[in-house]
């Protein structure tokens, strides 16, 4: 008989959790998870699925103008919140209750209430009964940050939160800079909203390639996103209309609803980890080695609240590569170099590898290939959507190190792209490839003249 009550304790049934729950229940480990909102975690409830929901709602507003120069004549279009809303509850929840079910066919026990770490080996539940573990696995995930210096942030609404309001924000601002922020000022001033975006910096997207930053930028203000560069809220007052904003440049604006969407940080606070001796860093992420394991030898942790890539697809292959090696008898360690991700805006942006800044201090030699034209889609419709291009190759090897797109299914182009980078393509390799045509991808594939070199 085993001294534990279970092999494997999962504190978070996100994608992260409710994987690796499976896949150890899969070789056989006695596993229990623990989930304190909805069984499905972030992504699936508050992130990336009703997110994107909502962006295939905003892009109907392009398809209906578009539509007049391909010879269609519409009613004029109405937009209802409501159903919207209603709709993507109903997916959402269909979608909590399949990773439910598929964690009680792997025979996983589910406890849908909080669970703090007691120790090493323990953990309690919020009704107080207490669980020993040979193994534990936090995989809470992140939560949004708060503002700091803002008086009033309580009014203000977080990207947990703003899915579910009762009105449609006629007027809505947004602070951040980060791919959320941009995501729903490009998808609210669709839906028809007046949207500000303040920022502190001056520029979007800190970290992305410098071409979709200033691409995007462009793209945000040709839909109407009025852009407020080193400019944020200071106090947020409620009135009988909305919101009032003072900002930190002696203005004010009068608004519905004030989206704060500054950054995540790691789902920790509360968790005992620090009375279990597990090391966090200053942010609060869990410190852990290639193999997902703290500094204490039984509590491991996968997904965001590791603050490694915070992704949906790495916190899966983290929690798949974690029940592996522990309960499967392998040696499986998760490669976080050239991971394709994508920005939901309209347009999209689509991106693996190093951008050009780090490309410039890897390699001594670089050779840029941009292209910069009118998606085919536009010319019937008069539609300003530009869509970019850019690849970056290490001069010496001819080796592929980066490529950056933004227009048109960029993510669905990123994750093809994704595999010809974790192979080590060659541009040679590019333009041996037969194009298809016509599509935007081909340049891909046709980009022959070097646009210019960079020299470190």
């Amino acid at each position: 008989m085993s001294q534990f009550d279970v092999d494997l304790f999962c504190i978070g049934a996100g994608s992260g959790g409710t994987r690796a729950a499976r896949i150890a229940a899969g070789y056989g480990a006695k596993v229990a998870i623990a989930e304190e909102f909805r069984i499905g975690g972030t992504c699936v409830i508050r992130g990336c699925v009703p997110k994107k929901l909502y962006v295939y709602a905003s892009r109907f507003a392009d398809d209906f103008a578009d539509a007049a120069g391909y010879g269609w004549s519409i009613p004029k279009p109405e937009f209802n919140w409501a159903k919207l809303k209603s709709n993507k509850e109903a997916e959402i929840t269909r979608l909590s209750g399949i990773y439910r079910a598929n964690l009680a066919k792997a025979g996983v026990v589910i406890h849908e209430e909080r669970a703090v770490v007691t120790g090493a080996h323990s953990v309690q539940l919020a009704s107080g009964k207490q669980i020993t573990a040979k193994t534990i696995l936090i995989a809470t995930g992140g939560a949004p940050a708060r503002m700091q210096g803002l008086t009033g942030v309580e009014h203000a609404l977080t990207s947990d939160q703003i899915f579910d309001m009762t009105q449609f924000p006629a007027r809505l601002a947004i602070v951040g800079a980060g791919y959320i922020a941009v995501e729903f000022a490009s998808l609210f001033v669709r839906l028809g909203a007046k949207v500000s975006l303040m920022l502190r910096g001056d520029n979007i997207l800190r970290g992305f390639d410098e071409s979709m930053r200033e691409g995007l930028r462009q793209e945000l203000q040709h839909a109407g996103v009025d852009l407020k560069f080193g400019i944020v809220p200071t106090h947020v007052s409620k009135t009988d209309a909305g919101l009032k904003l003072a900002l930190s440049d002696g203005s004010t604006l009068d608004v519905d609803q004030l989206l704060v969407a500054t950054g995540r940080k790691p789902h920790t606070h509360g968790l005992g980890l620090e009375s279990a001796g597990v090391t966090l860093d200053s942010d609060g992420a869990v410190k852990v080695d290639g193999y997902s394991r703290t500094n204490v030898p039984s509590i491991y942790a996968v997904g965001d609240v590791t603050n490694r890539i915070n992704l949906t697809p790495v916190a899966i292959r983290e929690g798949h590569a974690f029940a592996d090696t522990l309960f499967g008898g392998k040696d499986v360690r998760v490669d976080h170099t050239n991971v394709a991700s994508a920005v939901f805006t309209t347009p999209e942006i689509g991106t693996v590898g190093l951008t050009e800044a780090q490309a410039r201090e890897k390699f001594p030699l670089l050779n840029i290939f941009e292209s910069n034209f009118r998606p085919m889609k536009s010319t019937l419709s008069g539609n300003v959507e530009r869509t970019l291009m850019k690849i970056i190759v290490d001069a010496a090897t001819d080796k592929v190190v980066g490529v950056h797109i933004m227009g048109h299914e960029a993510g669905e182009m990123a994750q093809l792209l994704g595999i010809a980078v974790k192979m080590g393509a060659t541009k040679a390799d590019f333009d041996a490839t037969m194009a298809v045509h016509p599509t935007a991808a081909e340049e891909l594939v046709t980009m022959r003249s070097v646009s210019r070199q960079v020299i470190r």
